[in-house]
């Protein structure tokens, strides 16, 4: 492998992808301005599962604003994305490799960090040479942000959100600070930006008294809730720069556990679940009475937060001007409170967040560009997060990044140009024994226990009969189980940190 190579392999953060020109009549002013290149956002969302939104078959959780946005552009009904954890997959959007070829491959902890602030180490820094799509977008002239999580290298390292093209950054460096939405700060730069909170400590368990009175979680609670004080962050740069091209990346952490939301969204959900019980904290995140509808409210407020964001794009008349992309980082989340979690979650598909069966992998994708995508529409082709930098790059009229992963959905996106089969998907993950997943066309192959036995045995799946991976179907298909067998292999290349191998000597 080239010493290129090696360095795009050891790069690659996730992110949330909003590409916004949207339908609604632009005004008079915007009618007299020139042309311009269309502005870009990206958004990405936490651990919001498949079923979560309405346009993908949720009756429960109310996301009026996301189910507009899908009747406006278009709906990918086979979006992945890149890792069914976070880092990793923040890492392939932002560099266009997969995890067989990123440096990030696993949520990968600075020794000695935790949760709280004294503990705020970050996770495993990307090489500061990183190729990464917004350092393209940056040179063709744009002004960048980054709005939420980084997630890829912490407030004592170098590898921070300037170093690779952002020019404005506000938001959470370390992942597990975002574990609590009540922060006692957040990142405006690299200085530290208070909020009223106090400090609290995320992963403490219930204390034993009545978990069914509200009173006894007031102390899991804050005056400032950091995903409100993140959307205003993401107006406030598109108000700064509605007279520039802008490529906004916004980052929002809901819904990501832990189960806070303030009090008066949690009332909208009254009466809806009452099968839910009281969560008590034993899964490390923090406990609630209510938790299915304080998760469904957390979704509600994050649909409430993309509005915020498209209704600026409107009031500055900026509608048609720009591409809007929402997607997430992983599937959906655990079961906690009962299963009421899952259901809501991932729907008919198999697991969530940490697998690489469907359910932790498979996420919404949305699309918004007025005059090029057209509204209303749904594709069923394949994509995955890695395909956003040469989307963008395909959109913008750029040079298409070299040696990556990904290839251009926009004929995808738009039912217009010369569709393509898309290349075999890859995923790997570290963690949970280590595993592994190839998709190509309908066939699917998943391989558990890998660091222990690299070569160990194939789960086939065919997907367009049995999208839920219930009916392993390898001994019927062996010659299939045996070409993405070898796929699993050679489609990963060995990493330079030796946890990212699966223990295999003989990896190349």
């Amino acid at each position: 492998m080239t010493p290129l190579r090696l360095l795009l392999c050891a790069c690659a953060p996730g992110l949330a992808l909003v590409l916004t020109l949207a339908a609604a009549p632009a005004t008079p002013d915007a009618q007299r301005r020139p042309a311009r290149r269309p502005n870009v956002i990206v958004i990405l969302a936490d651990d919001l599962g498949y079923g979560e939104l309405g346009v993908y078959g949720q009756a429960r959780i109310r996301t009026p604003r996301l189910d507009a946005l899908a009747r406006e552009g278009v709906r990918l009904t086979q979006f992945y994305a890149g890792s069914p954890v976070c880092a990793p997959s923040r890492a392939t959007l932002l560099t266009g490799l997969h995890t067989g070829h990123a440096p990030i491959r696993d949520n990968l902890e600075a020794p000695g960090g935790g949760f709280t602030d004294d503990t705020e180490l970050g996770q495993g820094p990307l090489p500061l040479d990183t190729p990464t799509m917004a350092a393209w977008i940056k040179t063709q002239g744009y002004a960048t942000a980054l709005v939420g999580k980084w997630g890829l290298g912490g407030p004592q390292t170098e590898s921070q959100p300037d170093r690779f093209g952002f020019d404005t950054f506000v938001g959470y460096l370390d992942q597990k600070q975002a574990h609590n939405h009540y922060p006692t700060h957040l990142w405006r730069g690299r200085a530290r930006l208070a909020l009223d909170n106090p400090p609290l400590l995320p992963h403490q368990r219930w204390d034993g008294t009545d978990p069914h009175d509200p009173g006894r979680y007031a102390r899991y609670r804050g005056r400032e809730y950091a995903p409100d004080v993140l959307a205003r962050e993401a107006v406030s740069f598109i108000d700064a720069h509605r007279d520039e091209p802008f490529f906004l990346y916004f980052a929002p952490t809901l819904p990501h556990l832990a189960l806070q939301i303030p009090e008066e969204a949690l009332r909208a959900y009254d009466g809806v679940f009452p099968e839910e019980r009281p969560y008590a904290g034993d899964r490390q995140y923090l406990p609630h009475y209510r938790p299915a509808s304080a998760y469904a409210a957390m979704i509600t407020r994050l649909d409430q937060h993309v509005g915020q964001v498209l209704d600026a794009l409107d009031r500055l008349g900026l509608r048609q001007d720009t591409i809007v992309v929402f997607t997430s980082d992983n599937g959906g989340t655990f079961d906690i409170g009962g299963k009421p979690m899952s259901v809501l979650s991932n729907g008919t598909l198999r697991g969530h967040k940490q697998d690489v069966y469907e359910g932790g992998i498979r996420v919404p994708f949305l699309a918004r560009w007025p005059g090029h995508i057209p509204a209303g529409r749904v594709a069923t082709s394949p994509g995955a997060l890695w395909d956003l930098w040469p989307t963008l790059a395909a959109a913008l009229g750029g040079p298409a990044p070299e040696k990556i992963d990904g290839i251009s959905l926009l004929p995808i996106l738009t039912g217009r140009g010369t569709t393509t089969p898309h290349p075999p998907l890859y995923w790997e993950y570290h963690s949970q024994g280590g595993r592994q997943a190839v998709r190509d066309g309908r066939w699917k192959a998943v391989r558990l226990d890998v660091t222990a036995a690299p070569a160990g045995p194939i789960q086939l799946y065919d997907l367009a009969v049995d999208p839920g991976e219930q009916h392993d179907v390898a001994e019927a298909h062996p010659r299939e189980t045996a070409r993405l067998a070898q796929l699993l292999g050679r489609l990963r290349t060995r990493s330079p940190i030796a946890r990212f191998n699966f223990g295999d000597s003989r990896q190349p």
